[in-house]
């Protein structure tokens, strides 16, 4: 659900009279206005009235912003409970769901997104105070920022995804993305400063098997009762794999009237349609089944050609954009005008296989046999494996030396096995110098300044891959996609740290963790399943179609024009990725999304949620004094 406008954003604004000229500017864009106690704006933006919970009592105003289990009667208590900033998290305590914290207490500032990366926050000055916002483009068109060049340069530098931390920069100069696990304070003279809200649970706070499978189970209970409601229709993905599964069966629990999508691919050797179907056997006799063949949906990659409102960041939607709409709009004539998702259950309940270097220290014998069947499945040298345990170096360390290997454009040696602080770093074939160059640059910068997620390599990888989901959560929820993934919910992040990672991911069952969750609730044949299926065909498939238009690109390009990609690599990756390693596939997308979100960004100078439209009718006259 959306707002009349039909765009949801919102901006915060510091408690003194500086901020007033910002706000005038925003005024006319933004549906509602709440005040600080002074009557000064302080909220400022459009939302729609069932992700909204804001109350006020004396000094303090609490806004909870996305989607929460929590009354206005008990936020309103616990309101009134609070005495400065520093007490701000004891309002969202125990609250299932994923929103932003917001609180004005006194004209003092609290504000923090989501610790998985599902709710974002940025800052930037403007009219020489600190705002705070949702999506980093309302700050830019704030202050006039352009593209940060650098930025781009590192999201196509690499093979591999772009690294910790240079991942979560944003792309525009004089924008800072605020890191999720951190919150934002403005004082009454509209300055900054981020401390550390939220930090991940360490090895001290495992809990054996049966403890962490209890945990995770309640917390997906909690992520999916706190967004359904009985009788509600809900649409939900159902591909057949555990992820999309259990939620199905958690919302039928739950009591909702499911309407259950398949997208049935191509590939016959694929066997997600019919562990769909097993599953809707199982499912309550109400449930509507929506089958979806890939031949009857628009191509991957459809629409490429049309500019589109930009994201913050480039991003992959655009590979299956059309196809979502059209299954989104087959699911709302059937009532369902919300839908629930799995996408982050890879990344959540299953811990990086870099797990193994803090194992090996810890319990040798059984870290040995993971070892050997991980090597096995993976093909890892002996050689390079052992000089990957032996690697002692923190993160600080191990992130510097990455820099020089790119700076010259070599891969770094004897990296296969993935135990580091981060994937390998294998330069790009298309980036130039000019990028190679400016990615090294941000390495050696962030290197000094910048802790990791947590204590142990594993850990800290297992936050950041679930804050990459995180990420893909805003973007479908800024496109108005109306997506659920209670996956991405902080108190699910949670409930699978406090899992022990080797038990967690075991190279013999597959998603030990969820399956164990999920016994008594989703059917054993369904958690027992042991294989994936995946788009390979239909990408490569659309890449053909598209050929013509990105051999114009590829003539025209952006990312050329800045110096950032040589022209004929580039346009080799984009005609022919079948004759690349297979390695490039991914980086071949992630290059091309780079070059749409320029077109797009050139096409959309203006945001489209800042267009002025008339103000809400109900709205309390502007909180100005």
């Amino acid at each position: 659900m959306t707002p009349p406008c039909g765009e949801c954003w919102f901006a915060v604004l510091p408690d003194c009279d500086a901020a007033l000229a910002v706000f005038r500017r925003l005024r006319g864009a933004a549906c509602h206005v709440v005040p600080h106690e002074s009557g000064r704006p302080w909220l400022v933006g459009c939302w729609s009235a069932d992700r909204a919970r804001i109350v006020g009592t004396g000094p303090v105003r609490v806004a909870l912003l996305g989607v929460f289990g929590v009354s206005e009667a008990e936020l309103r208590r616990r309101a009134a409970e609070v005495r400065a900033t520093a007490q701000a998290e004891q309002l969202a305590r125990g609250v299932a769901g994923s929103f932003h914290l917001l609180a004005s207490v006194r004209g003092e500032v609290y504000a923090r997104g989501a610790a998985a990366g599902a709710r974002r926050l940025y800052r930037a000055a403007a009219d020489e105070v600190a705002v705070l916002a949702d999506r980093a483009r309302t700050l830019a068109w704030l202050t006039g920022a352009e593209v940060d060049a650098r930025q781009v340069a590192v999201r196509i530098a690499l093979l591999e995804p772009t690294p910790f931390p240079l991942d979560r920069a944003a792309m525009f100069y004089g924008v800072r993305a605020v890191p999720p696990e951190c919150a934002v304070r403005l004082d009454r003279r509209g300055r900054a400063d981020e401390r550390r809200w939220w930090h991940a649970p360490e090895g001290e706070q495992e809990l054996p098997p049966a403890e962490a499978a209890a945990g995770l189970r309640q917390a997906l209970r909690d992520a999916v009762e706190v967004r359904v409601r009985p009788g509600q229709v809900w649409a939900a993905d159902l591909s057949g794999g555990m992820d999309s599964t259990s939620l199905c069966f958690l919302a039928a629990e739950a009591g909702a009237r499911l309407v259950a999508a398949t997208l049935v691919l191509s590939d016959a050797a694929n066997e997600d349609a019919h562990y769909a179907r097993l599953a809707v056997a199982r499912l309550p006799s109400g449930t509507t089944h929506l089958p979806f063949p890939i031949a009857g949906l628009p191509p991957y990659l459809t629409g490429l050609a049309d500019t589109e409102e930009p994201d913050d960041e480039p991003s992959l939607k655009r590979r299956d954009l059309a196809q979502q709409r059209h299954i989104r709009s087959a699911l709302r004539a059937y009532g369902a005008e919300r839908r629930l998702s799995g996408q982050g259950g890879d990344h959540v309940v299953l811990p990086p296989v870099a797990h193994l270097h803090d194992l090996v220290r810890r319990q040798p014998g059984t870290a040995l046999g993971q070892l050997n069947a991980f090597a096995a499945m993976y093909r890892w040298p002996r050689g390079a494996t052992a000089r990957c345990l032996a690697d002692r170096r923190g993160h600080a360390a191990w992130l510097a030396d990455q820099s020089p290997h790119l700076a010259e454009g070599r891969s770094v040696p004897g990296a296969k096995p993935d135990l580091g602080w981060g994937p390998s770093m294998t330069p790009a074939p298309w980036a130039t110098e000019q990028t190679r160059q400016a990615a090294a640059e941000l390495l050696r910068r962030a290197a000094a300044d910048v802790p990791p997620l947590a204590g142990t390599r594993g850990r800290h990888r297992w936050v950041h891959q679930a804050q990459q989901a995180g990420r893909v959560a805003v973007t479908y929820e800024q496109h108005g996609m109306a997506l659920e993934m209670p996956f991405c919910d902080d108190a699910v992040l949670e409930a699978c740290l406090r899992a022990r990672p080797h038990e967690a991911l075991d190279p013999w069952h597959y998603k030990p963790l969820l399956a164990q969750a999920m016994r008594g609730i989703v059917p054993d044949r369904l958690l027992d399943r042991t294989t994936k299926g995946d788009a390979s065909a239909e990408w490569h498939a659309g890449m053909k179609a598209r050929q013509p238009l990105l051999a114009a690109w590829a003539d025209t390009s952006l990312l050329v024009a800045a110096g950032l990609a040589d022209r004929d690599t580039l346009r080799r990756a984009w005609l022919s990725p079948g004759t690349l390693p297979a390695a490039c596939g991914p980086a071949v997308e992630t290059v091309l999304a780079a070059e749409s979100w320029l077109r797009d960004i050139e096409s959309h100078p203006t945001p489209d949620h800042l267009k002025e439209h008339p103000r809400d009718p109900d709205q309390a006259p502007d909180p100005v004094p």
